[in-house]
């Protein structure tokens, strides 16, 4: 591997699923990092986000868009759920893990510093009782500007940033961003070498009911809806889309409850997504 590309950082998007397991993503960061490897722990929490909101009583809701890919339906309560369970819960552990292995860890979100900028979402169009509707009592946008340089000056003072939504809009106010593509945002505006994402399957599967259906490769195409859409897949690949599009060279969604699961993944156990008319 050439020197450019040992320095170009590796973001890991630690899956929100409960199965996947923090701790070994943590340590294995450590160990890319005591290598010399630059690395971002991007985070979502979506296991702690309806823990908690059901233990406030806040009803967790879903949206299913035209081409069947689903999101969070974040109202007002579910926003302050999420910022909740993410900067109170999710990454207070992530911090001390990494800590524990040797490493100095910050944890941000996508508002400390103006690190990830969104677009709002004024109105939704999803899939209601068989009809289509739009909804509008929704606080989420998409990342449309990522501050890299606050991200460069950690790297290069030797810390580790771990960041998660929500982010900020254009009228100074939060909104949740979906987690996978602000990974890729951020992997993009770095230069990233790999955006690696973990969750709770052992990758991209044909059927999403049989993990033994995993592939080695799946192409999404340029634009459209993206290829396999079960099990919450559909997004992921709309985030690597995003970072194939922007240039990120390798783009891995790998299983996150092995043993060893970033370094499973970056040597080859994992599905690796390529966009489709790619050189």
């Amino acid at each position: 591997m050439s020197a450019e590309r040992e320095t170009r950082p590796v973001v890991v998007k630690c899956g929100g699923n409960a199965a996947v397991d923090p701790a070994a993503i943590c340590a294995d960061v450590a160990e890319l990092v005591g290598a010399g490897r630059a690395v971002v722990l991007a985070h979502g929490g979506s296991a702690e986000i309806d823990s908690l909101g059901e233990r406030l009583g806040v009803r967790r809701r879903r949206l299913v868009a035209p081409d069947g890919v689903t999101t969070r339906h974040t109202d007002g309560p579910t926003l302050e759920v999420v910022q909740l369970a993410l900067a109170g819960l999710v990454k207070p552990r992530l911090v001390r893990a990494l800590g524990a292995a040797g490493l100095i860890a910050v944890g941000l979100t996508g508002i400390d510093g103006g690190l990830l900028r969104a677009r709002r979402k004024t109105a939704h169009r999803a899939i209601v009782g068989g009809r289509r509707v739009i909804v509008r009592d929704d606080h989420s946008g998409r990342v449309v500007e990522v501050n890299g340089e606050l991200l460069r000056t950690l790297l290069r003072a030797g810390l580790l940033p771990v960041v998660s939504p929500p982010a900020l809009a254009e009228d100074e106010r939060p909104v949740n961003v979906d987690a996978d593509r602000a990974a890729a945002a951020m992997a993009a505006a770095l230069g990233a070498e790999t955006l690696v994402m973990l969750t709770g399957a052992p990758g991209v599967l044909a059927d999403p009911a049989d993990e033994r259906s995993v592939l080695a490769t799946c192409e999404v195409p340029a634009g459209g809806a993206p290829p396999h859409r079960g099990g919450g897949i559909g997004v992921k690949l709309i985030a690597a889309r995003e970072a194939l599009v922007a240039g990120v060279p390798r783009v891995l969604i790998a299983d996150g409850r092995r043993d060893r699961p970033v370094l499973a993944a970056l040597s080859g156990r994992a599905t690796r997504i390529t966009l489709r008319g790619a050189a």
